[in-house]
């Protein structure tokens, strides 16, 4: 049974990272995140978690092994494809598509307005994760 509608976010993506440290720096100069709690001991981050607005992601190193881990792979061993990707409302796309860039995200594809609406574009974090951002806020339709 799911949670409340008072509760933030109740489906939270996760990624694994070789370098999260690097990683939990880019996202947040990049996309803007905002460090949460990272649980880390010297090149390892156990958990990490970043806020966006009332969302959330969380992440960890990609060397750590475990029963969970061993489901997972990074996008480079599989020829750069995704069977996921996070999706993020942004008030204004234009602006975080120019920080976004700026910062050195791999664009995949350009800003647009989409036939279903809002504005938004996808592009390749520093390892290669793809993510969408977007306008189009689907809570208000």
């Amino acid at each position: 049974m799911p949670l409340p509608a008072t509760t933030s976010s109740t489906i939270i993506p996760c990624l694994r990272y070789r370098d999260a440290h690097a990683a939990i720096e880019w996202l947040c100069r990049a996309f803007g995140f905002e460090k949460h709690a990272v649980y880390a001991d010297g090149d390892t981050v156990h958990h990490a978690q970043l806020t966006w607005g009332n969302g959330m992601l969380m992440l960890g190193s990609a060397h750590t092994v475990s029963e969970w881990s061993e489901q997972i792979v990074q996008p480079d061993e599989i020829g750069m494809r995704e069977t996921q990707s996070p999706c993020v409302i942004v008030a204004d796309a234009d602006a975080h598509y120019a920080r976004a860039k700026a910062a050195g995200a791999a664009i995949v594809q350009d800003i647009a307005d989409q036939d279903y609406g809002g504005r938004g574009y996808s592009c390749r974090d520093v390892e290669g994760h793809l993510w969408w951002f977007g306008s189009y806020d689907p809570w208000k339709d």
